[in-house]
């Protein structure tokens, strides 16, 4: 058998490494057009092979695209023109509305399966790629009942032997909620990275006076401008949203800080450490 990753990053490389053991007789193989990361995706064993997107396709049982979103867009239907008759594809998106219309207009639409595994680093590329990322991670398949059952039975077994916990959810709903809990939380650390940045010059200082409690908050701003981009543009309404209640929020805090009203700001801090019982429940799934 032979796995296709079609953008060989974090996320398409930790797919395949959390793979290798299971599956010692499967061949997988790389498509990528940027030559460092072919070497790297080779050098680290992610795959055993750098093919074109053409050959991949008339190969690979299955094809996980993991380019960017504004890429998947491009290529899932040149590849569903492509893709052979018993072959299947699936993509890494963070986001899903604009992705599954895509597909829905497309004659092969029962051999694509739509996937975001919810797991990532604020790394990129196939030297960031780590066998252990996706084990234990929820993973959501979008529309599952549109994709033919070979199709979503060969990525549920690939899923699950990744060590991930299946959740199915549609489109819209999917984007909306990780407009929320993922989208505006690298907004906000991209937004507080350049705060700082603007207001201190000196950038020794920072390094002297940051705290872990700073380095952690920050921590998402160092994530690729090229995947999360696109990632804000496709699912742009949602992400508005997000922002608009977080931004109104805000103002909330900083009229009570203003005004030095005590009360406020505690009532405020008070009710966001229930955040804490939400976090714990998640852990324990």
């Amino acid at each position: 058998m032979v796995v296709s990753i079609i953008g060989i990053g974090l996320l398409g490389g930790s797919f395949a490494l959390s793979l290798r053991e299971k599956y010692p007789n499967v061949k997988f193989v790389g498509v990528d057009t940027s030559a460092v990361n072919q070497k790297i995706a080779l050098a680290k064993g992610i795959v055993d092979e750098i093919v074109s997107l053409e050959e991949s396709l008339q190969i690979a049982e299955l094809n996980v695209l993991a380019t960017p979103v504004d890429a998947i867009s491009k290529l899932l239907p040149y590849m569903l023109d492509l893709l052979p008759e018993g072959r299947t594809i699936m993509d890494l998106g963070s986001t899903k509305e604009l992705i599954c219309k895509l597909a829905d207009t497309h004659p092969k639409r029962g051999q694509f399966v739509a996937v975001h595994p919810m797991a990532g680093t604020e790394n990129s590329g196939p030297g960031a790629a780590f066998k252990e990322l996706l084990p234990h991670k929820n993973v959501i398949i979008c529309d599952k009942e549109k994709s033919n059952p070979d199709s979503l039975g060969l990525v549920e077994t690939f899923l699950r032997d990744a060590g991930m916990k299946i959740h199915y959810m549609k489109p819209v709903e999917h984007d909306l909620h990780l407009a929320y809990v993922s989208h505006l939380s690298h907004i906000s650390s991209f937004a507080l990275g350049l705060t700082v940045l603007d207001k201190e010059a000196d950038e020794k200082a920072i390094f002297d006076m940051a705290s872990t409690g700073f380095s952690s908050t920050v921590r998402l701003a160092k994530s690729s401008p090229q995947m999360w981009a696109p990632i804000f543009d496709q699912n742009k309404t949602n992400v508005s949203k997000a922002l608009a209640d977080y931004i109104e929020l805000l103002k909330k805090f900083k009229t009570a800080i203003d005004n030095e009203d005590l009360g406020t700001s505690l009532n405020f801090m008070s009710r966001a450490n229930d955040i804490g019982r939400i976090l714990a429940g998640i852990e324990k799934k």
